[in-house]
């Protein structure tokens, strides 16, 4: 499970790739399918008959509420989801009007805004004319309501973006997957069993690609090859992705060969035609390009023949074709108006370049393929792959999902959208970086860019200069002011916990994000919270960021994210919540005059002030 309001972009680059070179390949996206199955007047009667075989204790507020209004949910949910899928505008009207559809715990939310007790609470956010927005707001609630009752009455682990993502991330062993696919299955189970039952009879596959982006993807991926090898053994089964490239790269657990054939890492091209010239009799198993086999002993091995990579500027042009672009859902699950873009909106999903011209970050895997190995290709190019999708899909918005788009390659990227007098809307993901002038900024928003995502991580030069990410913060503030005078929006990826992090760290960081906030250089962001990998050079060479490493345990599957022990003990879980809180709030307009302290619940004493001038960033930006 990825997104529901638009396709994960793998398949399209390699249906568009195999096309190219006259192999016939089809696509299908069964999570999207998978919710769409569930999410009926059917689908949400068998999620009835399941809650109603719960014993009363162990039934949750949501799903009691699910069975008390389960016919109104029952009548109301057809016509939800083609609200938000764009097929029935009008019904936004009986939405908004708060007298359509069943609230459960999900509306408490609301509540929180309605502090004037005016009755309507949505009104500072959406005002008089924004009735679409409301009501897709409402209809969101709704669905969380209902994707509660899934995890509460059906299966404990699902979500919809990270769906059992516990069974896959970072485990060192396949044991707990081979467990919970040995285990009978569920309702969401034996929908995805249907579903890709119903794309084999469709397509007749001889084989079959499985990309796994995230850990949320892996458990499904498995059931679904259970269930082709159960229907066919003869199909060969391929699985590929961002969590087999990252977290997959040492596997040695021959039992995943009981459910795929092959696994490949990093860029699926050139292992994908050695793999079918394989297949053909064309070249031997030894001369695969970076595929794992299970050999004849019941051994996993690696095949890594040297063969050069395809070049991003041959990889072709992605196509959707297949994919049922007018049933995805357009989600508004936060009302901020650059955070929503995740969530809202169907975006053809592309790329400027293949890596990170930086790579040079502590806390990245720049010892991995898809950052360590930088091509650009032409703007003349990229701009044709834009015309030739906005010919094949009708739909002109672009998220480009760079690790960080170069600026020089931006700038030749607008000057070409100018040129051909092409009208789109585009955002995508850049490093803050001092190349990005207020007149750069001005002409990537006349070409269509609408919004910048980048990491702004610590908000502390001194940790900045410790992570390599070669900017200050007064130098983040005059880039993202550019952004923001140009009229386009800017989210900052924040970051806490860093080796060496002090609470003093902390509040200093936020009072910078706060100040930032207030001179409207950014609108939306995002702490996380960071994480040791394997392939980091903080995970690389842990002394040289004063901490040690947590031991493994021996890895047969999955490894990725290791612990460390920070001598500053700093308790950043409690610090975590005040960050995010205040964040949240920040990201509404709310509580920007107040004294940072405020929002983390530490012992009385505990949180010292802020050592950041009130005013650093107005003097920064003059």
């Amino acid at each position: 499970m990825t997104q529901l309001n638009t396709p994960y972009p793998s398949t399209a680059y390699l249906t568009g790739f195999l096309r190219s070179h006259q192999v016939d390949a089809v696509q299908e996206d069964l999570a999207l399918a998978l919710v769409l199955a569930l999410f009926t007047p059917e689908g949400l009667a068998q999620v009835r008959d399941c809650a109603l075989a719960l014993p009363d204790a162990e039934r949750s507020a949501c799903v009691n509420y699910f069975l008390d209004y389960f016919s109104r949910y029952q009548t109301t949910i057809a016509p939800t989801i083609a609200f938000l899928q764009g097929r029935d505008s009008t019904l936004s009207h009986r939405i908004a009007g708060r007298g359509l559809l069943p609230e459960g715990p999900r509306f408490a939310a609301l509540d929180v805004y309605d502090d004037e007790g005016s009755g309507d609470p949505l009104a500072w956010a959406f005002g008089a004319l924004g009735q679409q927005d409301r009501a897709r707001h409402l209809a969101t609630l709704y669905l969380n309501d209902l994707a509660d009752v899934l995890r509460d009455a059906v299966d404990s682990r699902f979500e919809f973006v990270r769906y059992a993502e516990s069974l896959a991330g970072s485990q060192a062993t396949f044991e707990p997957l081979a467990q919970a696919l040995a285990a009978p299955p569920s309702l969401v189970d034996e929908t995805l069993r249907q579903l890709t039952l119903q794309a084999l009879a469709k397509h007749q596959p001889q084989m079959v690609l499985l990309s796994v982006p995230f850990p949320g993807a892996v458990y499904a991926a498995f059931r679904m090859a259970q269930t082709i090898k159960a229907q066919d053994p003869s199909i060969r089964i391929v699985l590929g992705g961002g969590f087999v490239n990252t977290e997959l790269r040492e596997l040695t657990e021959p039992r995943v060969f009981d459910y795929v054939d092959f696994v490949t890492l990093d860029a699926g091209e050139r292992p994908l035609l050695a793999l079918l010239e394989h297949l053909q009799g064309q070249r031997s198993v030894q001369r695969l390009v970076r595929t794992f086999v299970r050999n004849s002993e019941g051994q996993v091995r690696l095949m890594n023949w040297a063969e050069p990579d395809v070049p991003f500027e041959d990889v072709g042009t992605p196509t959707w074709d297949g994919l049922p672009l007018d049933r995805y859902l357009s989600l508004l699950d936060m009302l901020n108006p650059m955070h929503r873009l995740w969530s809202d909106g169907r975006w053809n999903k592309l790329t400027v370049a293949h890596g990170c011209y930086w790579k040079k970050c502590s806390f990245c895997d720049v010892s991995l393929d898809y950052i360590s190995r930088y091509e650009t290709a032409s703007a003349v190019t990229l701009v044709d792959r834009m015309e030739r999708i906005v010919a094949e899909t009708g739909q002109t918005g672009f998220h480009f999902v760079d690790e960080a788009a170069p600026p020089k390659a931006l700038k030749a990227l607008a000057e070409e959208i100018l040129r051909r007098q092409l009208h789109v809307s585009w955002w995508g993901n850049i490093r803050f970086e001092k190349t990005f002038t207020p007149e750069l900024a001005e002409l990537l928003a006349e070409s269509g860019c609408i919004a910048m995502s980048g990491g702004l991580e610590v908000a502390s030069d001194r940790l900045l200069g410790l992570m390599k990410k070669g900017v200050s913060v007064e130098q983040v503030a005059r880039v993202t002011k550019g952004f923001s005078d140009a009229g386009i929006l800017v989210h900052a990826y924040l970051m806490y916990g860093f080796p060496t992090q002090t609470v003093q760290d902390t509040v200093d960081a936020l009072e910078y994000v706060r100040q930032l906030f207030e001179n409207g250089c950014i609108q939306s962001g995002f702490f996380h919270r960071f994480a040791c990998t394997v392939h980091s050079p903080v995970g690389k060479d842990p002394q040289a960021y004063g901490i040690e490493l947590v031991p493994l345990p021996e890895v047969s599957f999955a490894k990725n994210d290791i612990g460390f022990i920070d001598p500053t003990g700093t308790d950043h879980d409690s610090l975590g919540r005040g960050l995010k809180k205040a964040i949240y709030n920040f990201m509404h307009g709310v509580g920007l005059e107040e004294d940072v302290r405020q929002w983390f619940q530490l012992p009385k004493g505990q949180c010292p002030k802020p050592t950041v001038g009130r005013h650093r960033i107005a003097k920064a930006l003059g």
